[in-house]
Parts: structure tokens; C-alpha cells; sequence
């Protein structure tokens, strides 16, 4: 490379920058559904970003070896580590090593990163932030019922209106029940199950002929001219397939007779038996609670992790919104979770259950800028106050200006660039500024300071045609002793509220 050759500025593929408005309404959503999370008893632990390799074991989201569906690295005695690619095996190792210091059940909110190591796309990033909330040590599907009354409260409380959304439940044992009819138990057919699984999560994406293919011989990203990448299928016999896809539409009218209908198609085996008896017990906890009109019974839903052992779930936003392509869809999953029975115990000597639900922030943000949720107004803050600079020479006149402000509680900057009037005013508007502060030396000597409204100004400059007349109007400007600086900026801020 030559030297004088710079580098290029590129951003990693699959990964994505925020600005500030994006962290503000990140910022702003979370607060909210922290404040739901606390009000139902749980508390926020932190776990790394990296965990070892063998602690998620056969749980990697594609294969049971590093750096694949993770990223993974050897530290310096060689051994094998890689970042979390979610918040709930982190968790479980967390809880076994804490064991017998937590309170059990073990109630516990965790925000943060998580990475996968899969090919990027629309919407697919390979770093995305999740919000988990958990409890460990409850064998009760009770638990499971309460985590998707939080849930739905938690949809409630970012700005979804009763009706934009539906937690949707189902049961992995009733889903076991569905490969035992079918010839798929038995450890031997574990990745078979898992394939299947994994086609019938993307039915809300790719419709019931979608996951007829993956649950056959295969799927074209185009079907219809079979180009793209190409996903292998199950390989499933026609009569199988037919098997699980009545299954998936076993939904009906109401709790009681989707429960009737899975004991139907399920309730021989004793797994399937053991699913629906919980599907039952959840439909009436919530319907004893008041949210059996959000909270459903779904078969529909199986989570693609292959650590659920029993009830699943999953938020879904019922609303449309154009694609990529400029078709009118659902929104869809934001959201989702279940019980996985054995993911603690695999370190105890006891049995460790627990259930547990994670949001994706990214997607549950983009779906309130959808809706113009109310709580995402403050996320398009005004910026801060901006004290111009008039004299560079008496720079420390206007940083006490500055800390004036401050020190009554408005958010203010200091101009620090080596530009003019002009060229501060063009900044203070991209800093969305709510007023400037400017004070030449005649304003010192006088003891004033001139405030500069830029809201009411924008405002009264649409009817001022020429600059003559704009400097003869000087719009929303008003002069204010130094000592009453602070109250007439706040009367401008409370104006603009």
C-alpha cells in the first residue's frame, strides 16, 4: 500500500451505525418496558458479551462446533469462546454458578448486544441489542402464563393499542407429539426434528406452501424461477408433511376448542397428552387474569432454538406495513420465548426450570415509528441551547454564560468551532437549538444578552421576503438582562412544549 494512500471508511457487513435519534427512541422504548419488568418483581443482571464455547454446547443457533451461527475465538490458554448469540444461555450459566446464592424462583431482566454469525440481509443483521426477562426455578406453567401476561402488559406500556397485537402460546411437547406421529423420535432423528421445526417457523414469512417445500425436498429464495440460495428440506414423505401442516392450522374460535382440536390430532401420544393438559392450564390462567382477548393459543408457533422443552410464545404485531418489495404484510414478530427446562440443569445435579421471553429491540422500535407511538415524541428532542461566540478573545465570558444554564438544569453547548456568525447560526439549527444566546461587546458592556428563538423565528420567516426586511424584523429576538437569562430562556422552551 502507498503511504500516502488512506484507508477506506467501510462498515462491517451485517452490522448497522445508530445516529441519535435512533438512540434516544431505543433509549425511550426500554425505560418502558424496564418499568413493566420491575412492576412484576424482576431485577436487572448483567452477563458478558462473551461466554465459552462449551457452556452453549449443542445450543448454537446452526451447529454444535465454533464459528458456526457464532462468532468464536481462542483466548490465551486456547480455550474456545464466543459472543452470546442471545441472553438466555448466558443466563442459564449464570444462574448455575450462582446457584445456591439467588433466591429461587430466580427473577431477572437483562438488556443487551447479542451476534450471530449467519449470512446478513434485509432486516438480518448479524449484531442486534435484545431485552430478555426470565424466571428460574419455577416448574409451574404458571410462570409461563405470567411471563406473557408481562409481555402483553410490556406491548401496552411502548404505545400498541389492545388489538395491534397478539401473544401467540404453543407447547413443544405437543409438537413432540407431532414427530412422534409422523416417525421422527428418538434421538437419531434430533436434526430432522430440528429442520422441521425451523420450516415451520417461517410460516407467517413464507405461507403454508413455503413450508410444504422446506418440509419436502427444499426451497428456492425465488421459487418462482428457482434462483437465489437454496435451503435442503426435511425430505419429508407427502403424507407426513400433510400431518404437520394440519397441525399448524389446528387453530380455532377460541382457547377451549383449539385445545380440543390439538387433543384431537395429538392426544394418543403422551407427550402430545402432556402439551395440550399445559395449553389448558395456561388458557385459563389467563383468561382468570383478564388477557385471554390478547393472549392465544396458536400451534402455529414452534421458536426456532432447540432448547424449548415446553410452552412457546411469541408477540406479534397484527397491524400491516409495506416490505421491501412495497407489499402490504403484518408487521409481525417482535418478539418471543418459552420454557427450556434443561438449559440450567445441564450444570446441577438437580433439576433447574425456567422460562423466559426476549424482544427484539431493533424490530419493536421500528414498529412504533410505524404507529407514531406516543412515547417515541421525545426521541425527536430538541437539541441544547447554543451560546454563539461574538468575540473568540473572551471565550471564558461565554463558557460562564454556558454554565449558567447548566447549572439551572437546560442542556447547553458553548460554540468550540473557528466559524462566524453565519456559519454558528447554520449549526445551532442542525443541533435542532431551541434558542442561541449571542452577546457582542456592546451587549457585555451593557450587562445584556440578546436570545434568538429559532422555532418562532423558522415560523416568522416564511412571511419575510427580503433580508433588508429580516434584519429590520430580527424575528422571535429578544434582548434579557444577564441575570434573567435563565427564566426568559425557560419561558422560550415552555412556549415551544
Amino acid at each position: 500500500m502507498a503511504s500516502d494512500q488512506k484507508l477506506k471508511a467501510r462498515l462491517p457487513r451485517g452490522l448497522a451505525d445508530r445516529g441519535p435519534a435512533d438512540v434516544r427512541a431505543t433509549e425511550a422504548m426500554l425505560t418502558k418496558i424496564r418499568e413493566i419488568y420491575e412492576l412484576y418483581g424482576f431485577e436487572a443482571v448483567e452477563t458478558p458479551l462473551l461466554e465459552y464455547t462449551d457452556a452453549l454446547g449443542k445450543f448454537l443457533p446452526d451447529q454444535d462446533r465454533p464459528n458456526e451461527g457464532v462468532f468464536s475465538l481462542q483466548d490465551d490458554d486456547e480455550q474456545w469462546m464466543s459472543l452470546r448469540y442471545d441472553l438466555t444461555a448466558p443466563l442459564a450459566r449464570f444462574a448455575a454458578e450462582n446457584w445456591t446464592q439467588i433466591p429461587k424462583p430466580y427473577r431477572s431482566y437483562r438488556c443487551g448486544w447479542v451476534f450471530r454469525n449467519e449470512k446478513p440481509g434485509p432486516g438480518r443483521f448479524r449484531q442486534f441489542m435484545q431485552f430478555d426477562a426470565d424466571t428460574v426455578g419455577a416448574a409451574s406453567v404458571a410462570a409461563d402464563a405470567e411471563i406473557c401476561m408481562m409481555m402483553a402488559d410490556a406491548m401496552e406500556a411502548v404505545g400498541l393499542k389492545r388489538g395491534d397485537y397478539v401473544v401467540k402460546v404453543n407447547n413443544r411437547k405437543v409438537l413432540d407429539g407431532v414427530m412422534e406421529a409422523i416417525g421422527l423420535s428418538g434421538d437419531e432423528n434430533a436434526a430432522k426434528r430440528l429442520t422441521v421445526l425451523r420450516a415451520i417457523d417461517k410460516l407467517d414469512k413464507i405461507g403454508p406452501e413455503g413450508v410444504r417445500d422446506l418440509l419436502g425436498e427444499g426451497r428456492w429464495e425465488n421459487p418462482k424461477d428457482k434462483s437465489g440460495d437454496f435451503t435442503k428440506g426435511a425430505g419429508l414423505e407427502a403424507a407426513a408433511i400433510d400431518v404437520v401442516l394440519a397441525f399448524t392450522a389446528a387453530r380455532r374460535e377460541g382457547a377451549d376448542a383449539t385445545v380440543a382440536e390439538l387433543a384431537r390430532l395429538v392426544g394418543e401420544t403422551p407427550k402430545g397428552a402432556e402439551g395440550v393438559a399445559e395449553l389448558a392450564e395456561i388458557a385459563s390462567l389467563v383468561a382468570a387474569a383478564g388477557y385471554a382477548d390478547r393472549i392465544l393459543i396458536d400451534p402455529s408457533v414452534v421458536r426456532g432454538l432447540e432448547y424449548y422443552t415446553g410452552p412457546v410464545y411469541e408477540a406479534e404485531l397484527t397491524f400491516e406495513v409495506p416490505n421491501e418489495a412495497g407489499q402490504i404484510v403484518r408487521f409481525g414478530s417482535v418478539g418471543g420465548g418459552g420454557r427450556y427446562d434443561g438449559l440450567v440443569s445441564r450444570f446441577l445435579n438437580e433439576p433447574a426450570p425456567a422460562t423466559g421471553f426476549s424482544i427484539g429491540v431493533s424490530r419493536l422500535v421500528s414498529a412504533l415509528k410505524a404507529v407514531k407511538s406516543p412515547i417515541l415524541a421525545d426521541a425527536d428532542a430538541v437539541g441544547p441551547v447554543v451560546v454563539l461566540v461574538m468575540d473568540k478573545d473572551r471565550m471564558g465570558d461565554y463558557l460562564a454564560l454556558t454554565k449558567t444554564l447548566r447549572d439551572a438544569g437546560i442542556r447547553a453547548e458553548c460554540y468550540l468551532g473557528s466559524s462566524g456568525m453565519k456559519a454558528q447560526m447554520k449549526y445551532a439549527d442542525r443541533r435542532k437549538a431551541p434558542c442561541v444566546i449571542i452577546q457582542g461587546s456592546n451587549e457585555r458592556d451593557a450587562g445584556i444578552v440578546q436570545i434568538k428563538d429559532l422555532v418562532a423565528g423558522a415560523e416568522a420567516a416564511k412571511s419575510i421576503e427580503s433580508n433588508a426586511e429580516w434584519k429590520a424584523a430580527r424575528p422571535a429576538q429578544v434582548e434579557a438582562k444577564v441575570e434573567d437569562l435563565v427564566a426568559t430562556v425557560r419561558d422560550i422552551l415552555a412556549r415551544q412544549a
